[in-house]
């Protein structure tokens, strides 16, 4: 399918928020273009259903050419939810074009976490113990059951989330029973997350011992709202006035 200036949107940019797109940056004056096309075509042709892969004219499209800073061609790139999530450039044979397209799919670990139930995240986790998504989802799970050290053992296992960091510290302090902090987790529970982050940032005191465990859930919340967030960028700042 060829996509021009007028239709790029459409055809990629939303339709990758259904499924993967592939799109072939190319022009008929291009050797290795004609080489590469073909490939494309019949790899993609396998994998009809899950991915789309359309043509881009650079001579034809200088806009968009100019836009995903294409430079030199082929050039593809697969966009997922609007952005491009992979890319390579240059004639590539028959067995790169086959893996770049299937690293394009959820990993069978990833579509377990996605369906979200007890047993599948289990089986999650079997695969990939360190995957936070599952991690967290689980662990959640397990700490509305009140088995709070397997909580805590699943979420020991995920490195470099702040998330799966602060929901850990929250278990930990919950079982201290801190009882200013009861509001405040009632509140996040609710999704009230202004308030919850007003409740857990007003308590961090410089003299507290429980202080760097409620850093931790506080940054953990802002990790899951997002860096760009209103709230996040607020509450970043009112932390960091608490503890220094």
């Amino acid at each position: 399918m060829d996509v021009s200036e007028s239709n790029f949107a459409s055809a990629v940019i939303e339709r990758s928020h259904a499924l993967p797109v592939v799109v072939d940056f190319w022009a008929a004056w291009c050797a290795p273009c004609r080489q590469l096309g073909p490939v494309l075509e019949r790899e993609a042709l396998k994998r009809s259903g899950r991915l789309e892969l359309v043509k881009v004219d650079v001579d034809a499209n200088p806009a968009i050419s100019r836009t995903y800073g294409i430079q030199g061609i082929p050039a593809v790139k697969a966009f997922h939810k609007g952005q491009v999530a992979a890319e390579f450039v240059g004639a590539q044979p028959a067995v790169f074009v086959e893996r770049f397209l299937d690293s394009l799919f959820p990993s069978e670990a990833e579509r377990l976490a996605q369906q979200g139930d007890e047993e599948s995240l289990r089986r999650a986790l079997e695969l990939e113990p360190q995957r936070a998504d599952a991690a967290l989802q689980l662990a959640r799970i397990l700490r509305g059951r009140g088995e709070l050290d397997e909580a805590l053992e699943v979420l020991g296992n995920v490195y470099g989330s702040f998330a799966a960091d602060g929901l850990a510290a929250r278990i930990r302090l919950e079982r201290a029973a801190a009882p200013d902090l009861s509001r405040a987790f009632t509140a996040l529970d609710a999704g009230q997350y202004e308030a919850a982050l007003d409740l857990l940032i007003s308590s961090i005191g410089p003299g507290r011992s429980a202080r760097d465990e409620i850093r931790r859930v506080v940054v953990g919340i802002l990790d899951e709202l997002g860096l760009e967030h209103p709230l996040a960028v607020r509450s970043r700042t009112r932390l960091a006035s608490a503890l220094y």
